[in-house]
């Protein structure tokens, strides 16, 4: 039945996921080193937004003048400038925002470190684009929102989250349950150890490849449920599968993770915040596929077996063409 539910909700998911994920903008203002606070401050400002948001634009106090922004770095799915901001009474007191974040979905993760050390982080999302400098804010725990965030925006990870849940028993029980703990726990425990690494710069692998071996990586289950409800790889080492793919999507969310940027201060928190966001938003996906087929069994609604296989060639169809678009704009061909 858990095949049941995933045939509805898959038909709508699978065409409509028309890219990776929606990242977050993040803006850095760090003060300049031998600047005091009695004159005018000097700050190095860092500003790196998604290439399909390049109408975002920093706002900063009255007595703030940017110099000269200059040249933009193209990095995988975003735009970054580099700066200097000297604001004649500082910055503490003043208030920051982001023009433009209102008429988006996306948020952007403010860092601040002032001339005296003082290190402050926030959360400016469309519902609240401004903060004032010093007046508080979420050093960390806006990381745990991130995670959440970047896996239920990550159209990729939630596909491969999906796609496993077809090689659970049809029927529920503790055969069900068993299987399904188990290969949640082999996913989580794997990325988090690769998430961990790369985050922490212990082990780092390419962005753009990653990307691509994770499109592969959907591509693959499908490819294999298809193939048979028996006999294959997944099927009877469904934790393996995920435990071997789950170390690839860590790299993936370190990814993600190093475009918002770890605060200085707090570098593990905010690493094990996000981890747990992911977690929150991958469990929130589960429970709902969960719910549906508990909703469908009580219903006994049959669904035909072109029905059920749909969202499987769905499922295959987009992480091939991801896969593709993805190698061909590493390789140059896009």
């Amino acid at each position: 039945m858990t095949r049941r539910c995933l045939a509805c909700c898959l038909a709508l998911l699978a065409t409509s996921a028309a890219a990776h994920e929606l990242r977050p903008a993040y803006l850095r203002i760090t003060a300049l080193e031998g600047e005091n606070q009695t004159s005018a401050q000097r700050y190095d400002v860092f500003w790196k937004q998604p290439l399909g948001l390049t109408h975002l634009t920093p706002r900063f106090p009255d007595g703030c003048e940017a110099a000269p922004a200059g040249v933009a770095a193209y990095t995988p799915g975003a735009l970054a400038r580099r700066y200097t901001l000297t604001c004649e009474a500082g910055l503490r007191g003043g208030e920051v925002a982001v023009e433009g974040l209102a008429g988006t979905i996306t948020d952007v993760l403010l860092q601040v470190t002032l001339a005296d050390g003082t290190s402050t982080s926030s959360l400016l999302t469309p519902g609240s684009p401004s903060v004032v400098v010093g007046g508080g804010g979420a050093p960390v725990f806006a990381h745990l929102r991130l995670g959440v965030e970047h896996l239920l925006f990550g159209y990729d990870h939630i596909l491969f989250v999906v796609a496993l849940m077809f090689f659970l028993p049809s029927q529920p029980g503790r055969a069900r349950v068993a299987k399904l703990v188990k290969t949640v726990t082999a996913f989580t425990v794997a990325h988090s150890i690769t998430l961990g690494v790369s985050a922490l710069g212990w082990l780092q692998m390419p962005q753009a490849p990653v990307e691509a071996v994770i499109a592969l990586s959907i591509l693959f289950l499908a490819v294999e449920k298809l193939r048979g409800a028996q006999g294959t790889l997944t099927a009877n080492h469904t934790w393996v599968v995920a435990f071997a793919f789950g170390l690839l999507h860590g790299f993936g969310f370190a990814g993600a993770l190093a475009n918002i940027g770890l605060p200085r201060e707090n570098v593990l928190a905010a690493l094990f915040l996000f981890n747990v966001g992911v977690e929150i938003g991958q469990l929130a996906v589960v429970a709902a596929g969960l719910a549906l087929a508990w909703l469908l069994t009580i219903a006994r609604v049959p669904l035909p077996s072109h029905v059920v296989h749909a969202p499987l060639y769905a499922i295959g169809a987009l992480s091939a063409y991801w896969f593709v678009a993805r190698t061909a704009a590493i390789v140059g061909w896009a």
